[in-house]
């Protein structure tokens, strides 16, 4: 077929005239274009028709046969894309000959509407929506223009009526506002006379640039507990509030630690796995967890299917597994943490491929010969260690390897971790007794305890960034471990209290952390909570009851309650006391946390171990970019942007992760980012190759450019001074907040640093 013997013809809006969708959760106020309809009938205003249906594919025939004189024709219906199609076409007669031509068709109305939002945005902003009207006729028309949104605010008219040349374009701004965090929703219709065109779209409109939360957990035998409550000032009252949670199982505790890593935003191969290994432990009492911000049991559910789908998208043909990305090298802690997380995975019924599992665990039989040569004796020990304890999991112990690392290393030379990792591998081997019993005094003689709370002190020096080490995980693999082994030991509930204590925010330090404390406090409230719950907890707040919840019976249920931002702003001036009181028998476990965002959007920089600074620039033209004398960045609408972040590590620095969020009016364009480091001379001057990888190549391992925010890692950081750039468009015209850009350890959290709050203006 040749471009000219395609025939096009117009959409059929079928009889009773244009149609339009239902409206989003929020219907605006009608425009002048609604009305406009009903001028040209005579009648009600007649709905437009809103396009739908936008498959990529408008046809497909695999076999079609040609009449006598070799043409053939076929009738095709093509989706509501307005857009350019391109046509193939292969011929084949007999067994010889074969011919194939391409063509094209393009789909259009004869008044097209295209809004162009952008990818998302930030509460707080206020934005100009773009909408392109399009005639494609050989007259002018005379358009009128409709928007309406839920959770979004026109604030300058919903309507406009507009002239648009023949064969021409006309842009149409409407300028709007945030109303709330989550997502909002839009429609755009087009009029003129017989001729419509309606589109919708919806945005995530993310969180405002600074948001802080509480939490404050308790336990209630019996009685009451009050607890004063004083509500922030300067806050936006539609965001946050006064959460109160109860239940009947301390599992309920742990929501915000599992929102943590359900929420992570980056995802290498072991944070990936650590939400496996989470979401798995927990999968009985997912039901416990449905607070705010964390997905539902079924979505969670499919998540781990696509996790496991993912990750074995990453194994290497060793069975190992990289940091990133399949083809990089494989990392011997990640390969055997991600078997951790697939064999349980695997034992709680969700579907493992049989071959990945196997590489995985003849990668863990052959651990020692997988180090490469820099590798310490320390870490070498503990993620073997770690080997054995996976193998014993997938049915493949090997306690006499355990014996020969207790015997022939000694237990002062092995860390805290490896020993938890070793014990379970050798407690319920006869063979084992006598090292088994010289673990017990040793933990007994070396855990660091108080009247309340216990703990222990581990560490690998330099070399702890190869097994992302932090400071609570080995209480967390002990735990685990002495619950196995010595069930009625009077050091497991001072661990749990030790490991309560250490939380921030409801959760731990990393994704580390979270895991394997996760791991091990399922097992403990499975072990002991053994009183049957029967009993009703009522909440007072100052004079207003605020509700009751009963719990009768094993179950994994809570209750929330909670009190917009909007009402305590109305007692902002004084504290008042939330009262729980519980009547009958059980454990009343609750947590009371308080969310709020600060309508003062500025951030000053901060520096907790790295110092971080942000610049745009102008690609093309000087001019396309200024700065006003208050920090307010004034961009030009279209105009190219370079964004150029300095992150200054003034020590070395382990699995850093560096972030910069755009403004919602700008979009990224190039992923071949450019990044130079500076660095001073390694001091000790005989370091291994993998320290001085980044003199031919970019500081970073790895990459992401998202919609709303680019993303940089490293490994290991040496000293120095690092340049991370990228281009972007200015594509929407407003006023942007802009998050602060920011440098962090991910495995010591507390290690971070960042630039201010920005105010991006696109003009």
């Amino acid at each position: 077929a040749s471009p000219d013997q395609i025939q096009v013809q117009q959409f059929d809006y079928g009889a009773g005239g244009p149609r339009m969708a239902a409206a989003p959760e929020a219907t605006a106020v009608p425009a002048p274009a609604m009305e406009k309809a009903a001028d040209v009938a005579g009648q009600a205003p007649a709905p437009i028709a809103l396009r739908t249906d936008f498959n990529p594919l408008a046809h497909w025939s695999p076999a079609v046969a040609t009449d006598a004189q070799g043409r053939a024709a076929i009738e095709v219906k093509l989706p509501d894309n307005l857009t350019r199609y391109r046509v193939t076409v292969v011929a084949v007669a007999g067994g010889t000959q074969f011919g194939k031509a391409t063509s094209a068709i393009t789909a259009r109305l004869p008044l097209m509407a295209r809004p162009s939002p952008p990818r998302f945005l930030n509460f707080g902003d206020a934005f100009e929506l773009p909408v392109v009207v399009q005639n494609q006729t050989d007259q002018p028309m005379t358009v009128d223009v409709a928007v309406r949104a839920a959770n979004a605010v026109f604030t300058a008219g919903n309507g406009r009526r507009v002239t648009v040349p023949a064969n021409d374009r006309v842009e149409v701004r409407f300028p709007a506002t945030t109303a709330s965090a989550g997502t909002a929703r839009f429609q755009v219709a087009a009029t003129a006379g017989k001729w419509a065109d309606a589109a919708s779209f919806q945005l995530p409109v993310y969180t405002p640039a600074t948001t802080e939360a509480f939490a404050v957990y308790g336990v209630l035998d019996a009685g009451s507990v009050a607890q004063p409550v004083i509500a922030p000032t300067g806050v936006f009252t539609q965001f946050g509030g006064l959460e109160i949670t109860t239940s009947s199982t301390a599992l309920q505790a742990l929501t915000d630690a599992v929102i943590y890593l359900v929420q992570y935003p980056f995802e290498c191969s072991e944070q990936i796995a650590s939400r496996v290994l989470a979401i798995v432990a927990l999968r009985d009492v997912l039901t416990a967890f449905q607070a705010e911000g964390l997905p539902p049991a079924g979505d969670l559910e499919a998540g781990i299917a696509r996790d496991i789908a993912t990750l074995q998208g990453l194994q290497n043909a060793d069975g190992g597994f990289p940091v990133w990305r399949r083809g990089q090298e494989s990392w011997p802690y990640h390969s055997v943490h991600v078997a951790n997380a697939l064999q349980r995975a695997k034992l709680k019924g969700y579907s493992v491929p049989p071959e990945m599992l196997e590489r995985a665990r003849n990668y863990l039989r052959t651990i020692e010969n997988r180090f490469p040569d820099w590798y310490g004796e320390d870490a070498r020990r503990a993620i073997t260690a770690y080997a054995l304890n996976v193998r014993k999991l997938m049915g493949d112990a090997d306690p006499a390897h355990g014996r020969r690392m207790v015997d022939e290393v000694g237990l002062e030379k092995l860390s805290f971790e490896a020993i938890g990792w070793l014990l379970p591998v050798l407690s319920d081997d006869p063979a084992s007794a006598t090292q088994v019993a010289a673990i017990r005094r040793h933990l007994l003689n070396r855990v660091t305890e108080t009247a309340g709370a216990a703990h222990f002190v581990t560490g690998y020096g330099d070399q702890g960034y190869v097994l992302l080490h932090s400071d609570r995980r080995a209480d967390g693999i002990l735990l685990d471990a002495l619950i196995g082994d010595q069930p009625q030991s009077d050091l497991i509930p001072k661990l749990v209290a030790g490991l309560l204590a250490n939380r921030k925010a409801g959760k731990w330090a990393n994704t580390q952390e979270n895991s394997f404390i996760l791991l091990a406090l399922d097992r403990y409230f499975n072990t002991y909570e053994a009183q049957t719950p029967d009993f009703v907890a009522r909440i007072w707040l100052g004079e207003q009851y605020a509700g009751e919840s009963a719990f009768r019976g094993r179950t994994t249920e809570y209750r929330q309650i909670t009190v917009p931002m909007a009402f305590l702003a109305e007692n902002a001036a004084e504290a008042q006391d939330l009262i729980l009181i519980k009547d009958g028998q059980g454990r009343l476990y609750y947590r009371l946390g308080l969310r709020y965002a600060p309508s003062d959007l500025s951030l000053p920089p901060y520096d907790a171990g790295f110092t971080v600074t942000r610049r745009y620039e102008a690609v093309d033209d000087p001019a396309d970019v200024q700065q006003d004398a208050d920090g307010t960045w004034r961009i030009k609408a279209g105009a190219r942007v370079r964004v150029k972040i300095t992150m200054v590590a003034p020590a070395r620095r382990y699995h850093v992760a560096l972030t910069d969020p755009l403004p919602a009016g700008l979009e990224a364009l190039n992923p071949a980012l450019a990044a130079t480091g500076t660095l001073p001379q390694d001091p000790q001057g005989s370091a291994g190759t993998r320290r001085y990888w980044w003199w031919w190549g970019p500081w970073y391992e790895h990459q992401n450019l998202r919609d709303q925010r680019a993303e940089a890692f490293a490994s290991l950081l040496w000293d120095g001074v690092y340049t991370y750039s990228y281009v972007a468009r200015a594509t929407t015209p407003g006023v942007f907040v802009v998050p602060p850009a920011k440098a962090e350890e991910m495995y010591a959290p507390e290690t971070f640093g960042r630039s201010g709050v920005d105010r991006v203006v696109v003009e």
